[in-house]
């Protein structure tokens, strides 16, 4: 549960201001259809969170635990910095012409624009750090969820309604946290000796 809700707190903040929320907010300015926009969101956020947190996971198994926990520590801070600059949509990311019908263009594009973004590379750190993956993903895109959906269904309002500038600091003081508890917190992971220890058998009884 720690893993899920750490997830969804972080990345419903990150993807404030996101343009991936920006592109929630084009779709359905362009679309009016909000249902299948909603529908599309979460199903291109599942696909691509699910790649997302395995790659994390994966990196777990082929890295060593103090190597981990410098990539971690470092990128977390990295991320903090990359959360105050604010983000914009990109030519090829606003070309949503529906070759697809509403349902299949929102999940084409929201999936293309979500590769390399802010909150697909936190899945990959958080599930690095947590070993329960499946969480990590349940949760941010619960958190992707609760910051798209209500844009489209109301639109600019609720952006106007969140101090972004706010939002952003918030989001950049958590990852800080997060890096500094990495790197102060040190490696829980035990090492093979510790994890498999032969203890000495006991003297035999004379008779």
């Amino acid at each position: 549960m720690e893993a899920f809700l750490i997830s969804t707190g972080i990345v419903a903040l990150a993807e404030m201001g996101d343009k991936t929320q920006l592109l929630s907010l084009l779709l359905a300015a362009r679309f009016r259809k909000p249902w299948p926009i909603v529908w599309g969101i979460l199903v291109a956020t599942l696909a691509n969170h699910a790649l997302a947190g395995a790659f994390g996971a994966w990196l777990t198994s082929f890295m060593g635990p103090a190597a981990m926990r410098w990539v971690l520590g470092i990128s977390f801070l990295a991320m903090a910095a990359w959360m105050l600059v604010p983000d914009q949509l990109d030519a090829t990311d606003a070309d949503v012409a529906p070759k697809l019908g509403v349902f299949g263009t929102t999940v084409l594009a929201f999936f293309l624009a979500e590769m390399g973004d802010k909150t697909q590379i936190a899945t990959v750190m958080l599930a690095a750090e947590y070993t329960s993956w499946i969480w990590v993903v349940a949760g941010t895109t619960l958190g992707m969820m609760l910051a798209n959906a209500p844009v489209v269904w109301f639109g600019e309002r609720i952006t106007r309604l969140v101090p972004l500038t706010w939002v952003h600091r918030i989001s950049a003081a958590v990852f800080v946290v997060l890096g500094l508890l990495v790197l102060l917190g040190g490696s829980q992971t035990p090492t093979p000796s510790e994890s498999v220890r032969v203890e000495p058998a006991a003297p035999a009884a004379s008779p």
